[in-house]
Parts: C-alpha cells; sequence; structure tokens
C-alpha cells in the first residue's frame, strides 16, 4: 500500500515539476518564484533611469550643456551593448547567477558614485556601470524568469520579464522625483533607497531556484549575440517595432526634464519624474491588456503607438504644451512595451532555454544602438539649431523608422506564429 501511495506521489510531484534541460537545469517553481524572479530586473531597471530628475540638478552644479548630457546617457548604452555582447552567452553556458550576481556588485557601486558625484567623468562612470549591470540583466535576468517559469509558462514568463522591466523603469524616475523635492540631500538619499532594493535584489537571485546548465555551448565567448538558425526573422521583427518605441522612451528620458523647463517652463523635478513614471506605467499597463491578442497584432500597435508619439512630440515642441508631451510619452511607453512583448514572445515560443538569454541580448542590442544614437544625435543637434527644430527632426526620423516596422511586420505573417 505504501508503494501505491509513493508511486502516486511521484506520478503528482512529475506532473506538477516540469524536469528541463535548457540553460537552467531546473524544475519548474511555484508561480509565485516566477514574480519574485522578476524582482531583480525591476531593481535594476528602477536603476537604470533613477537618475534622469536630478541632471538639471547636476548641470546647475557641475556645469555642462545638453550635448554633454545626452553623452552622459549614452555611455549607459556604451556599457549595456558591451555587456550585452558577454552576458548573454555567459549566462547560456555557466548559469543565470554567475551573471547576475555580479551585476547587482556594479550596480551598488554606480549608486555609490552618484551619491558622492562631483564631476561629469564620475556621471559617465556611473552611468557606465549602470548600462552593464542592465545588459547582464535584459539577458540574464529575463531568461532567468523563462527558467523559472518553466517550458508551460512561457507566456507569463514574457510579460512578467517584460513588464517588470518597464515598471522599474518608471518607478524610478517617479522615486528620485519625489525624493529629491522633499528629502535632505536628495542626490545622497535616492541612492541609498536604490541601494536597499538591489540588497533585496541579491537574495532573491541567492535563493532563486534555477541551476548551472549540464551542456556547455560551443563558439565564442564574446560576440555578438544572435539567435540558432533560422530564427533570425522573428528576431528582425521583434527589433523593428521594439528599437524605434525604445528610442522614443529614451528621448523622453533624455531631453524630457530639458523639454519640461527650457521649452514648456515646468522645473519641477516631481513632474519630470512623473510624466517618466507613466509612460512607464503605460508600457506596464498595454502589456496586460494585449497579451492575449496576437502577437503580429500586438506588434502592429506598437508601431502605430511609436508613430502617434512622434506625431504628437512635434505638436507638443511647436505649440509649447505639456498636454501634448505627456501624451507623446504615454504613447511612447506604449509603443515599447508593446515592442518589447511582441519580441520577447516570439524568442520565447521560438528559441530553445540554452541560447534564450543570447536571444534576449540580441533583441536588445538592435533595440538600444539607435536608442543611443539618436537622442545624442538630437541633443547636440538641439544645441546647435534650438530644442524645437533638434526634438522635430528628430520625431520626423523616428516616426519613419515605426512606420517601417510597421508595414514590415504587416508584411510578415508565417514567422509571427502563436501556440495553440
Amino acid at each position: 500500500m505504501s508503494e501505491i501511495r509513493t508511486a502516486s506521489v511521484q506520478a503528482r510531484d512529475g506532473r506538477q515539476r516540469t524536469d528541463s534541460t535548457g540553460a537552467g537545469g531546473l524544475l519548474s517553481a511555484p508561480l509565485w518564484w516566477v514574480w519574485l524572479a522578476a524582482w531583480p530586473v525591476t531593481a535594476v531597471f528602477v536603476l537604470s533611469n533613477a537618475a534622469t530628475p536630478l541632471y538639471v540638478l547636476w548641470q546647475r552644479d557641475i556645469g555642462f550643456s545638453k550635448g554633454t548630457l545626452t553623452v552622459v546617457f549614452a555611455f549607459y548604452i556604451v556599457g549595456l551593448i558591451g555587456s550585452l555582447l558577454v552576458s548573454g552567452v555567459v549566462s547560456d553556458r555557466i548559469g543565470r547567477k554567475p551573471v547576475l550576481l555580479p551585476a547587482l556588485g556594479l550596480a551598488l557601486a554606480a549608486c555609490l558614485i552618484f551619491a558622492t558625484a562631483t564631476t561629469v567623468v564620475a556621471l559617465i562612470a556611473a552611468r557606465l556601470f549602470t548600462g552593464i549591470a542592465v545588459g547582464a540583466i535584459v539577458s540574464a535576468g529575463m531568461a532567468a524568469v523563462s527558467d523559472v517559469a518553466g517550458p508551460e509558462r512561457k507566456r507569463i514568463a514574457a510579460l512578467l520579464a517584460s513588464c517588470a522591466m518597464v515598471f522599474g523603469a518608471g518607478l524610478g524616475p517617479l522615486l528620485a522625483g519625489v525624493l529629491s523635492e522633499t528629502a535632505p540631500a536628495p542626490t545622497v538619499t535616492v541612492f541609498v533607497v536604490e541601494a536597499v532594493l538591489l540588497a533585496t535584489a541579491a537574495l532573491a537571485v541567492l535563493r532563486m531556484p534555477v541551476r548551472r546548465p549540464q551542456a556547455r555551448a560551443k563558439g565564442a565567448w564574446v560576440r555578438v549575440p544572435g539567435v540558432p538558425s533560422g530564427k533570425g526573422r522573428q528576431l528582425a521583427l521583434g527589433i523593428a517595432v521594439f528599437a524605434p518605441g525604445i528610442t522614443a522612451t529614451s528621448f523622453v528620458l533624455s531631453l524630457g526634464p530639458s523639454l519640461l523647463s527650457g521649452l514648456l517652463g515646468t522645473t519641477s523635478r516631481i513632474v519630470a519624474g512623473a510624466m517618466a513614471f507613466a509612460m512607464f506605467l503605460a508600457a506596464t499597463g498595454v502589456q496586460f491588456a494585449v497579451q492575449r491578442l496576437r502577437r503580429r497584432t500586438i506588434l502592429t500597435a506598437g508601431a502605430v503607438s511609436t508613430t502617434l508619439s512622434m506625431i504628437t512630440l512635434i505638436i507638443a515642441v511647436h505649440t509649447s504644451t505639456v498636454a501634448a508631451l505627456v501624451v507623446s510619452a504615454l504613447l511612447a511607453g506604449a509603443g515599447q512595451g508593446m515592442g518589447q512583448l511582441g519580441g520577447l514572445s516570439l524568442l520565447n515560443s521560438t528559441v530553445p532555454p540554452q541560447r534564450l538569454a543570447e536571444a534576449n541580448a540580441a533583441l536588445n542590442v538592435g533595440g538600444y544602438i539607435p536608442a543611443g544614437i539618436l537622442p545624442v544625435s538630437a541633443g547636440y543637434l538641439s544645441d546647435a539649431v534650438g530644442l524645437t527644430i533638434g526634438a522635430t527632426i528628430f520625431g520626423a526620423v523616428l516616426l519613419a523608422l515605426a512606420v517601417i516596422g510597421g508595414l514590415v511586420v504587416r508584411a510578415t505573417r508565417h514567422q509571427v506564429t502563436d501556440p495553440a
């Protein structure tokens, strides 16, 4: 009789805990662990944009132009892309934790540098460290969420990983804006609070139920990340919509405070942080709203949203209307959110777990390259010809890219497949 009970328990456990031969070499965990696995993604992305409302303080105290400001922002992109060349491959080969824990350590170091920064060089170093940490998170961290979720919960894993990213990206500037206006020593207090969040994320990673890979992949350790043969079209479709969307939100993050203060006459750091938070809250909410739609529909809607965002941005800078700028930011957030969800869902459904972190890295490289180049160009162009013309040219270029991305998605049917 005991043997029958033992067999029954083993059979039940076999149904509840699906063995995986992927990069994590893990057993599917309870759903609450899937949510907790997304927390390190949120915590690091809080840091990624926490400095946004504080740049006006550093500009006042240190003294630098809008062009220099976008260069500081661009070093974040440099660190991120450099990290993506390594972190995805390393994570797939030696495991998620050996990548995530050092990344969280760098994020804590960035907090220390930000809190004590008195020069542009210090800001650049802090942004560089932040970018490296974020690169590890968007590859290894997001793949860890999928590992913990298991093969039977791919759609919820993509949703939670994507929402954790955009929610953290929005919470950072709101938290910084409120603390910088209400707490003493604003550029210190903000990063002390963020350091506490990162410490809790490190504890979550230490306890995360993922294991090291059982099989070693071949090839160079440092390389441009890619996807398995035959999956390039899915990656390209994700990038076609995700890249314009994240470039639009990067523009709002880097030059949004300058638009509010210099063009629209609003200097409140709480307003700047709230606008960024609202933008990423839209990115979070829209993903829950559209999660059950077809991936092709999600990607098309993302391209349309980014297109409308750029039209509204051009209207905002020519009419000096705060409301139009806020609408532009909300549409940009929705465009990034849908492009990101669509791209991650395509990869989660087609790429095996042992290559998933590298595939996530490839998606983000394709998105962050224009997100670094175009806002920097807009910043220097604005220094030369004025913020109105600079923002108008940026909006027109990105509008064209968003339209092209949408047309590419609509022209491609067979590569945007949905599960049964």
